[in-house]
């Protein structure tokens, strides 16, 4: 049976990574490492491996590995002064990346979709620093990253975000409503040659706080994804990287991703059905059909992407889940 998912909340990680890798290369550090080789399709089993489990909240913390992210995106709503209501899409992003004794590098990415206008904003930021402290997964006071006045920090799912733009600034409160889900059962997703990465996600977490729009505060409030990902593993530059977080209205969520290579090929992929209580049941990447509904071409680079994504998971399991969770 075949159930056609719509809503879907849709980054682009493959850009965010381009800019990245930019920042990288503009300050003279080797950064995102460029392959012929292909990752291979995701296991649909737990991986057994010699490496330490995911602890929280010592593991919110940042790690001393060659690439790390924690990654929010989520819709927020509001009341104009004039009684209209307002729809609003965020995401944001902050990168920390290692290379060798070089001092770490961070990038960071912010944007607003501005859904009531039909309108996409963002900005981005760099910042190499020397003296970083880094607590490698032994900090128990949890995610306290920033460039500049944009910052993440939070402990066990209680998370603040701050940043700000021409014409937005945005000050939140999250609070995650599920335990945080491991993904590929045990938060170790492994990538062959690229190496390890540990991957963990709060798939729905209660949104406040403040956005000013244009000189005007308003009170927002929503749901949220939080993605945090980190390990000894390298970016596969060639391609891109298709990432879909999708809140159902029974409490459940799904995600999914795909990597395509340089000639747009599907090379490796991952889909997991995350249930009320958090857990993941993984799913077969053979019962994925997408089809790429439209495409976006950026007047910067030149570069074209994919935008408009129709979905399909044929998986009578994960489609029994669903009607038992309504």
């Amino acid at each position: 049976m075949k159930n056609v998912l719509g809503g879907l909340h849709h980054t682009y990680r493959s850009i965010i990574l381009l800019i990245l890798a930019l920042a990288l290369a503009s300050c003279g550090v080797p950064g995102i490492v460029s392959t012929d080789a292909q990752l291979p399709v995701v296991n649909t089993t737990p991986q057994k491996v010699t490496l330490p489990p995911v602890r929280f909240p010592q593991d919110e913390a940042a790690h001393r590995d060659l690439t790390e992210w924690w990654y929010y995106t989520g819709h927020m709503n509001a009341m104009t002064p004039d009684g209209k209501p307002h729809h609003y899409g965020f995401e944001l992003v902050l990168f920390q990346v290692l290379r060798s004794d070089l001092p770490p590098v961070y990038a960071a990415h912010f944007a607003i979709t501005d859904v009531t206008r039909g309108q996409f904003h963002f900005d981005q930021r760099r910042q190499v620093e020397p003296g970083a402290l880094i607590p490698n997964g032994t900090s128990t006071r949890g995610i306290n990253v920033a460039i500049g006045d944009w910052s993440i920090q939070g402990v066990n799912g209680r998370d603040q975000l701050s940043a700000r733009m021409v014409d937005y600034t945005m000050h939140l409160s999250l609070i995650g409503l599920k335990p945080p889900t491991l993904h590929n059962g045990n938060g170790l997703i492994n990538f062959g040659v690229g190496g390890f990465s540990y991957y963990y996600s709060r798939t729905r977490m209660a949104l406040t706080g403040t956005l000013v729009d244009h000189n005007q505060p308003l009170q927002v409030t929503g749901e949220a994804w939080m993605d945090h990902q980190w390990g000894n593993f390298l970016s596969f530059g060639n391609g891109g990287w298709d990432w879909f977080s999708v809140q159902l209205n029974n409490n459940t969520e799904m995600m999914l991703y795909f990597i395509r290579d340089a000639a747009g090929k599907v090379n490796a992929a991952y889909i997991g059905y995350i249930g009320a209580d958090g857990q993941e049941r993984l799913v077969s990447p053979a019962a994925l059909r997408t089809n790429i509904l439209n495409h976006w071409t950026s007047r910067v680079t030149g570069a074209t992407y994919p935008s408009g994504w129709q979905i399909e998971i044929n998986d009578s399991h994960v489609q029994t889940l669903l009607h038992s969770h309504a």
